[in-house]
């Protein structure tokens, strides 16, 4: 879908379109406990990881100032639960989903949770600044995305870090089809035509190009979720060369994809193809949007910004040089180590249960694994080196250190807490 013809046709009442969508769909799927959130968060190398994450030249944050923009009905709320000694701010068009979250806050008393609605596009009247922005699933569905990013950039603070998920292109092939189905037939958005909607989509073949979108979406049958895929009055997905594009004339710089490893020609499946050489020799942008033309199946692009004037490197961790020596590898908290079933040679296989291709596992001999268990969030990569490889086997390890960080099996601290 050509984005120029998207934006000259949205009308100017088209937000308040999307506004009234959203009232009567509440998308995500409110969440009614935040129980299990509040017991993983207990792990606080969760909360660290994330931050290394984030900002990896500095010391941890936690008493930082956090905008949730677009929270629909429970993200504000489970930030201020994963973050308590963080201040979160929560803005949305939506009364409905605010009434969410606010049974949320008041069933778990989030004193650190103020809720506003609010547009995207509007945040400034908030008139503050803010270490963390978080807007996933929003700004593809304003008429002007470029005004909304530009409004986030406007409340970021000089060192913050802006999170952003937009819709990708080619994996929502099959999406745009039937959107485009939808409309021919006039099909609405009740409680009938819904239901009827999803038995089309469970009827349809397999080889449909929503068969894909169908199977890796796990709430895609419900009602909401249908609606919000199929029949919302305003969606548009980026290319990666137009999200380069989008970020740098609305004065961001990219730092990384929050799951870099789908992005990498070293990575994977396509390390082994014919082409894996001439695809390392590009430069990072062109990598990433060479892999999501091979891959041809990513339905949104989740990744981490900065502003453009921000002072220091935006793509800070490097393995030339000798920095990376001092740098504190921290395991991530939603990885798995399998010790069973395991491929010919391997002593173990480690999983990002992020990951949305299976050719993403990373199998590790014995060696490695040794490694692997040395990491434990306190000792540096010399240290782990000497005390699990030892002087003979440096580059390699080294090597393999910088495949889980590749692999996104962990994150640095790269000195900033030190």
């Amino acid at each position: 879908m050509d984005l120029e013809d998207v934006t000259n046709s949205a009308a100017p009442d088209r937000a308040e379109e999307v506004r009234a969508f959203y009232e009567s769909h509440p998308y995500p799927a409110p969440l009614r406990s935040l129980d299990k959130h509040r017991e993983l968060y207990r792990n606080p190398d969760r909360r660290r990881a994330l931050s290394f994450l984030l900002w990896p030249t500095q010391a941890q944050r936690t008493r930082r100032e956090i905008l949730v923009a677009g929270c629909g009905t429970s993200q504000a709320a489970a930030y201020a639960m994963r973050e308590p000694d963080a201040h979160v701010t929560g803005i949305d068009i939506s009364e409905a989903s605010l009434r969410h979250t606010r049974d949320l806050q008041r069933k778990y008393d989030l004193r650190n949770l103020d809720l506003h609605r609010l547009a995207v596009e509007d945040v400034g009247e908030l008139g503050q600044a803010f270490d963390e922005v978080v807007c996933t699933g929003v700004l593809h569905h304003l008429s002007d995305p470029d005004v909304g990013l530009r409004a986030l950039r406007g409340v970021l603070a000089l060192g913050g870090a802006l999170h952003v998920m937009v819709y990708a292109t080619y994996g929502r092939a099959g999406i745009y089809m039937m959107q485009d189905y939808c409309r021919l037939l006039g099909v609405l958005a009740t409680d009938e035509e819904l239901r009827s909607l999803g038995d089309l989509i469970g009827a349809l073949s397999d080889d449909h190009p929503i068969a894909e979108v169908a199977r890796r979406a796990k709430d895609f049958r419900r009602a909401n979720a249908l609606a919000d895929a199929l029949l919302h009055p305003l969606d548009r997905a980026y290319t990666v060369p137009q999200l380069y594009a989008w970020l740098e004339r609305c004065g961001l710089k990219f730092g990384r994809w929050y799951e870099q490893a789908p992005y990498l020609p070293q990575c994977g499946a396509i390390a082994g193809m014919p082409h894996a050489a001439r695809l390392l020799s590009l430069p990072p942008p062109s990598q990433h949007a060479a892999v999501e033309l091979l891959r041809g199946t990513m339905i949104w692009h989740n990744f981490i910004a900065y502003r453009d004037d921000r002072a220091g490197e935006s793509h800070p961790v490097a393995f030339d040089g000798e920095a990376w020596r001092a740098y504190v590898p921290l395991c991530l908290p939603w990885t798995l180590c399998i010790r069973e079933r395991l491929p010919a040679g391997a002593a173990a296989v480690l999983i990002n249960r992020a990951h949305a291709y299976p050719d993403l596992a990373l199998p590790i001999n014995s060696a490695e694994a040794r490694i692997f268990a040395a990491i434990d969030g306190k000792r540096t990569i010399e240290e782990i080196l000497w005390s699990a490889a030892g002087s003979d086997g440096t580059e390699r390890a080294r090597r393999f250190i910088e495949r889980l960080w590749d692999y996104d099996q962990i994150v640095f601290d790269t000195g900033g807490s030190r």
